[in-house]
This record gives C-alpha cells, structure tokens and sequence, in this order.
C-alpha cells in the first residue's frame, strides 16, 4: 500500500524538477505553503501564493511565505499578463466552480502553468463504481459524495480534449500510478486507465 504522504512528496518533487531556477511562481490554493517554500529553498524561486483557507494562510505566513487570502474562482484580476514565469494549481483543479475560467486566467498570468489532478478514469476507480454501484473513495479521493470538495472531476482524456479544443501546447506531463512515477510506455488510452495522477506542464 502507498503512503499518501509518500505520494504527495513525489507530486512535489516532480512539479519542482518542471520549474526552472530563479523563476517567479504563484502558487494558486497553496495550503499551507510546504511547495511555494520548496520551490523557494530548492530553486531559489521568488514566489508568493493564494489560498482560501484563513487557517492555511497563517500557517504559510509564520513559515515566512507571502501567501494572500483569496478565491480563484473569482479570478486573477490584480495581476498583469506574464506577471509570472509559473502559475500552479496543484490538486486543487477539481474542486474549483469555473475550471475553464482559472485555467484561462492562469495562462493569462503566467507563461507556463502547471496543474495536477486526480484521475476519475483510473481502473479502480472505475471498478469501484461500476461493482458497488456508489460514488468511489481512495487515497486520492477520500471524501464521501456529501462532503467532497471535488466537484469537477475529471479524466486525462479529458484535460487532452479540453486543451485541445482550446489551442493549449501540453508541454509536459508526467503520471503516477500507485505512489511511483509511471514510466511504462503506455498509450494515451492505457495512461487514463491505469494511472491515478496526472501533473501537466502547460502553456498558450
């Protein structure tokens, strides 16, 4: 069984390796800002980031990261275009109310974006659904349907289509399945089935 601790530190290890050194970052649903602070000690990245949790902010401010309170939903308004290097969304895509509009105002505002997210098209998942006939639960998605904050999820194919149909050069990505960096040669349709996480490297 795979750590979800374990899991996440590898989600944060691979979005560190698609930021270049020195670059300016905002680092978008931040939590408690344990990324933005890896990014800045690791790649000496300037960075700041929004987060919509009170409680989340002040633990981010007393690591000494400037981190704001905020909605994303609502936009990036006060900041200008390629304002940033790196716009990041990381686990959060799926629990935004208008993931189109955050994309696009991420893409607006940073010149590369990176953005991760649970794969609803993973085997187990699917299973899951299709035996016991009720919305699936895992390590990645671990919240009964009643209390989820997840309320766009999605599959790989789908954030293909979506950046395809929207002219959205996918630069990188990188899949893991199971807690481990999937390195198998997988086409795109076994991809979408056998992996849990997808972290795309993005940009116009």
């Amino acid at each position: 069984m795979n750590n979800p601790q374990e899991s996440l530190h590898l989600n944060y290890s691979v979005i560190t390796e698609y930021i270049e050194p020195y670059s300016r970052v905002l680092d978008l649903g931040c939590g408690e800002g344990d990324l933005l602070k890896m990014l800045i000690e690791k790649k000496h990245c300037t960075g700041s980031g929004i987060e919509i949790d009170q409680n989340n902010v002040i633990a981010s401010i007393q690591k000494g990261l400037s981190v704001v309170q905020g909605d994303i939903d609502e936009g990036l308004k006060e900041f200008l275009e390629d304002e940033y290097d790196y716009v990041i969304l990381n686990q959060t895509l799926q629990s935004t109310e208008k993931p189109d509009y955050v994309i696009e105002e991420m893409l607006r505002v940073g010149k590369k974006v990176v953005v991760s997210f649970p794969n609803f098209g993973y085997w187990r998942v699917r299973f899951y659904l299709f035996f016991k006939g009720r919305m699936p639960k895992s390590k990645m998605l671990p919240f009964c349907w009643y209390d989820t904050p997840n309320i766009h999820l999605l599959t790989i194919e789908d954030f293909f289509d979506f950046c395809k149909e929207r002219s959205i050069k996918v630069e990188k990505q990188v899949y893991i399945k199971r807690g481990k960096i999937s390195r198998n040669p997988f086409t795109r349709l076994f991809t979408n089935f056998l992996c849990e996480e997808a972290i795309f490297l993005i940009q116009k």
